[in-house]
This record gives structure tokens, C-alpha cells and sequence, in this order.
């Protein structure tokens, strides 16, 4: 049993071996111990004096052959022990090995038949999924590596045949080798698209805020007074600025479609899109200014009409005033009539002045094609007519207070 060169072809087998083993080994233990009893019984019989029933020379050689018989087969049991260890570090060795070429053929399966996603949600899960098979990567890395230092470690015992052990080492670090690249390959491949769903999906959130954008520039609300049409500019102008601030995402467009991969950028509908974008936010730029140009003429207009206003009240508290005057026929009365309509040439100098800027606006908003520009010029027509009223009504009043003037000085220089 101890000569035996059955060492085992495969691990179980050796383990079963090993376990035999051992029960031979627990089977020379207890002969041994039966041995020496033995050895020790008969020795006694070679010390006796007197009668001796056989050569005590005999009895020594007897009880050393037995004892060098034992300790020759403690040393076979040992050589024994220490080969089929051997060979259990080389079964499980090869063990190992197939179980590393089994892990990688089977994530060789799972990254050949994984995709890249549909959308940025179905990539990020890849990509997470692709993080935790890279940890499992580093696991399994380490584990080879213990198992290659042990295939080290057997060829440099020299108690086995090398070809088998370094054959199996080669091929296992090919295909490892050849795994991390298809490793890495798909991880690239899974950041492109990730890149490309995310310019996608930046590229949408830009495309719903530009038409937002142009649903609040293109509205036809102009406001209705002055305060309300002062609020709509001020809100417009923060629009503006928010407008100003994407061109920079705009034109940045450009520079992102050419950092995506060839597969992901030289496609016609990504390229097709930009240009969208691009044309989106020219047309949204261009309504921008177009409104606010509509808001500062609306509230041009809206200024216009309330200085209009202010005009036609001064103007209506004038005329009823000249109406209803009469030219005193005391020189007393005269002089405070006079000082009145001097402090009533200084009133109509400053809303002459007034009426002359409502009539620039009205021409400005006329020469800029404004649509209100009929009712603009009919309000500017009433109040030019009423001015001229007031002022014929001025001229009439002075003429009369100018002729009592000159008969009260006659009459008293008569």
C-alpha cells in the first residue's frame, strides 16, 4: 500500500486516497506502540542469567530488524503523506484553474451579449451593473493570482511534469488577458453611449426650454396700461437675459457632437437635431427682440396717451376758463386779467413743450410701423386741435384785453 504510485487523477480521488491513508497511518501507530511492547518483552529475555532459551544475540537482532523494519515503513508512510499532498496541491491547482477558465467563459457570454442600452436610464444601469462586475473583476484578479504563484511554487518543487502546469498557466492568462479587453471594450463602449444619451437628453431639455422660451416671446399681451405694460417689459428683459445665457449651451452644441463617438455622430438624425436647435434658438433670439421692441412701443404709446390726457385736462380747464371769461371794463380788473394770462403764457410755454414731445413720439411710432399708428396720429390730430383752440382762444381774449387797454389809456389822457 505504501509503494503504491496510484497518486490519483483528479481531485476527489485524491482526497479519497488521503483519507485512506490516513487510516494506515492510525494502523501503524497502534502496531507500533505493539511493536516496542514486544521489543521491550523479549529484550528481557536476553538479559536473564543462567538458563537462557536462546542466544541472546539472537533475541537483539531479532527485536533491531523488527525496529528497523518499523522505522522503514514510518518512512514510507511519510514519502507517501508528502506525495499525495503533493498531488493535492496539484489536483486542486488544476482545479482552480478550471474554475477561473469557467468564470471567464462565462462573463466572456455575459459581456458578448450585453448591449449598450436604449435610453441614459437603461445605460446608467448598465453602467452600474459594468462597475459591480469590475469589482468582482478585482475578486476573482486576486484569486488567480494566489493560484498562479501556487502553479509557481509546484514548478519549482520539479516533482511533477512541467508541460501540463504551464500549459495550463499560458492558456488561463490568455484568456484573462483577452476577458480584460473585452472588458475594457465594453466599457467604452458603454461611456459612448452613455455621452450620447446624455447629449441627447441635454440636448431635449434645451429644445423643451427654447419652445417654452418661444411660447412666452411670441405672445401677443402688450398690457393694457402703462404699470402693466412697465411689469410685462421687466419680466421680458429677465427673459432675455435667460436667453443670452443658453447661447453659450447653443454653440457648444457643435463641440459636444464631435467629442461622441463616429457611430453616435455621424448619424443624420443627432446631426439633424443640432441644426434644430440651432435654428430654435435664432428664431427665439430674433422674437426676443422683436418683443421688446413691442413693449417699449406699447409703452410709448401708453406714456403718449397718458401725457394726452394730461394735456386735454389742462387744455378742457383752460378753454372753459376763456369761455367764460369776460374782459373787464376797469382798468383795476384790466391789470389782474393782464397778470393772469402772463402767468398763463408761462403754462402754455411748458405744455407746448409738452405737446411738442407727445407729437415726436407719435411720429416715431408712425415712421416704425406700429400698429396702433392710426389711432396714435387721431389722438396726436384731436389734441394739435384743442391746442389750437386754446391758443385762438388765448389770441382772441389778449386781442380784446388789448383794445380795453387802449381806450382806458385814452381815457385818461383825455
Amino acid at each position: 500500500l505504501l509503494v503504491s504510485k496510484d497518486l490519483g487523477k483528479h481531485l476527489l480521488e485524491v482526497e479519497d486516497l488521503l483519507q485512506k491513508h490516513g487510516l494506515l497511518e492510525a494502523d501503524i501507530s497502534a502496531q507500533t506502540e505493539r511493536v516496542q511492547a514486544l521489543n521491550a518483552a523479549a529484550l528481557k529475555f536476553s538479559e536473564l542469567e543462567g538458563y537462557q532459551p536462546c542466544d541472546p544475540q539472537i533475541i537483539c537482532n531479532r527485536v533491531n530488524h523488527v525496529q528497523t523494519c518499523l522505522e522503514e515503513l514510518g518512512e514510507l508512510a511519510g514519502k507517501r503523506r508528502k506525495e499525495l499532498e503533493d498531488s493535492r496541491q496539484l489536483w486542486a491547482f488544476f482545479q482552480e484553474m478550471e474554475e477561473a477558465e469557467a468564470w471567464i467563459r462565462e462573463k466572456e457570454q455575459i459581456l458578448g451579449a450585453k448591449t449598450c442600452g436604449r435610453d441614459l436610464s437603461s445605460v446608467l444601469t448598465l453602467t452600474n451593473k459594468h462597475k459591480s462586475m469590475l469589482g468582482e473583476l478585482g475578486g476573482r484578479r486576486a484569486l488567480l493570482h494566489q493560484t498562479m504563484k501556487r502553479g509557481e511554487q509546484l514548478l519549482a518543487k520539479k516533482r511533477f511534469s512541467p508541460g501540463g502546469i504551464q500549459e495550463k498557466m499560458r492558456e488561463v492568462r490568455l484568456r484573462w488577458k483577452k476577458l480584460e479587453e473585452v472588458t475594457g471594450l465594453h466599457q467604452q463602449r458603454l461611456q459612448e453611449a452613455l455621452n450620447f444619451f446624455q447629449f441627447s437628453a441635454e440636448t431635449d431639455d434645451l429644445v423643451a426650454w427654447l419652445q417654452d422660451t418661444y411660447r412666452i416671446v411670441s405672445s401677443d399681451d402688450f398690457g393694457h396700461d402703462d404699470y402693466s405694460t412697465q411689469a410685462l417689459l421687466r419680466k421680458h428683459r429677465a427673459v432675455v437675459e435667460e436667453v443670452e445665457k443658453h447661447r453659450a449651451a447653443v454653440l457648444a452644441l457643435r463641440k459636444q457632437l464631435a467629442l461622441l463617438a463616429p457611430e453616435h455622430r455621424q448619424g443624420v438624425d443627432v446631426q439633424i437635431r443640432v441644426v434644430e436647435v440651432e435654428q430654435l434658438y435664432g428664431e427665439v433670439a430674433e422674437v426676443a427682440v422683436l418683443r421688446q421692441q413691442w413693449l417699449q412701443d406699447a409703452l410709448a404709446v401708453y406714456r403718449m396717451f397718458s401725457e394726452v390726457h394730461a394735456c386735454e385736462v389742462w387744455v378742457d380747464e383752460k378753454e372753459q376758463w376763456l369761455e367764460r371769461m369776460e374782459v373787464p371794463e376797469e382798468l383795476d380788473e384790466v391789470e389782474v386779467v393782464q397778470h393772469r394770462f402772463e402767468s398763463l403764457d408761462q403754462e402754455m410755454n411748458s405744455v407746448m413743450g409738452r405737446i411738442l414731445d407727445v407729437n415726436q413720439v407719435v411720429q416715431q411710432l408712425v415712421d416704425g410701423g406700429h400698429p396702433s399708428s392710426e389711432e396714435v396720429r387721431s389722438c396726436q390730430d384731436h389734441l394739435n386741435s384743442r391746442w389750437n383752440r386754446v391758443v385762438e382762444l388765448v389770441e382772441r381774449k389778449k386781442g380784446q384785453l388789448s383794445s380795453v387797454l387802449k381806450i382806458q389809456n385814452y381815457l385818461l389822457e383825455c
